[in-house]
């Protein structure tokens, strides 16, 4: 009998983006023959962990998350990779990137983008240091949108509510909700939406916004359900891995671009894409490190960078451009899960 223990990098290929798309495939066959006993919601949620904990059982894997535990990046972990999974909450976003590059986890999970908030700073700035390292095997190779709803939540009632904490990003998806219901409450930055529910757990007149499950973990009242102000609210979440995903026919290639700082430069790289027909779904601009002049530009577009378009235009786009970094193609995912 074969004792091997798999690598990271073995699971990577094992467990790589492919097994999204065939759960996704899975699901969506088990819903459509729902006879209606049970929420299609519910139903997703029950196919998706009964694939993963068998995959988990056949080959344990490893994923680091954003942590504390209940935040929205362990339940955007917790839905691609099941809960049955060994998943590893850390201190940042830069240390996400790190357990996959030191090979102690096969897979991480950091957030891109928010529908509300826009670009993640600190996970664009893991992919410049990223492309600027050259040798690192670290690759996107899947996505996970995740709906976010935001509740309030305290230990007393709403009338003695005084301070609210949470992460500033929750507090600004919901700055509108409450500017208009708690408008002489103060709103108080936390470090997480965890460390905000144990404050008002113990803190006589402090509730917290973050996610349902806190209120269950840390025995508080939900006063207020879904008061993020755009109910259409999604973050986009990368999953990290060392294994490049192969082309499936609805894919995303994000890149990192870096133009001459001079007038036009940008004009002509964008004019790429427009002749070779490839869609531009996301463009970001952030600083040069290092304090240098000039922008590196985030940019998401249709397809896989092995189709023949796209790797056209980025032979292209490597003309006019100082450098093109794939950071990884993957299976797109059409709706938030």
């Amino acid at each position: 009998m074969d004792s091997h223990a798999p690598t990271p990098a073995e699971l990577a290929r094992s467990l790589s983006a492919w097994a999204a798309e065939a759960d996704d495939a899975a699901v969506a066959a088990l819903v459509a023959g729902n006879p209606g006993r049970l929420p299609d919601d519910v139903l997703r949620t029950i196919g998706r962990e009964l694939l993963a904990a068998e995959r988990n059982r056949l080959a344990p894997v490893r994923v680091a998350y954003l942590g504390p535990e209940h935040s929205f990046s362990h339940r955007a972990a917790a839905l691609r990779f099941g809960e049955t999974a060994d998943l590893c909450p850390v201190a940042s976003i830069g240390a996400t990137f790190d357990a996959v590059t030191r090979g102690e986890t096969a897979f991480g999970l950091v957030p891109v983008e928010n529908s509300t908030d826009g670009r993640v700073v600190d996970t664009l700035a893991a992919f410049a240091r990223l492309a600027e390292a050259d040798s690192s095997p670290v690759v996107i190779c899947g996505e996970v949108p995740l709906p976010i709803h935001h509740h309030l939540m305290s230990a007393g009632p709403r009338s003695a509510v005084k301070r609210v904490y949470s992460k500033p990003q929750a507090l600004s998806q919901c700055r509108g909700w409450l500017a208009e219901n708690l408008p002489g409450a103060e709103i108080l930055p936390e470090s997480s939406t965890a460390a905000a529910a144990a404050r008002a757990k113990t803190e006589p007149g402090a509730a917290a916004v973050g996610g349902e499950r806190l209120a269950v973990e840390h025995g508080l009242t939900v006063l207020a359900s879904q008061i993020e102000d755009n109910p259409r609210n999604v973050t986009r979440f990368a999953v990290l891995g060392t294994e490049p995903a192969e082309p499936t026919g609805d894919d995303r290639t994000a890149l990192l671009l870096r133009i001459p700082h001079e007038p036009g430069s940008l004009a002509d790289a964008l004019a790429v894409f427009a002749r070779h027909e490839i869609n531009l779904s996301l463009i970001e601009s952030f600083p040069l490190p290092g304090g240098e002049p000039g922008y590196l530009f985030f940019l998401d577009c249709d397809g896989h960078a092995a189709d023949p378009p796209v790797a056209a235009c980025l032979r292209s786009l490597g003309r006019v451009a100082k450098s093109v970094s794939v950071l990884g193609s993957y299976p797109r995912v059409r709706e938030a899960v």
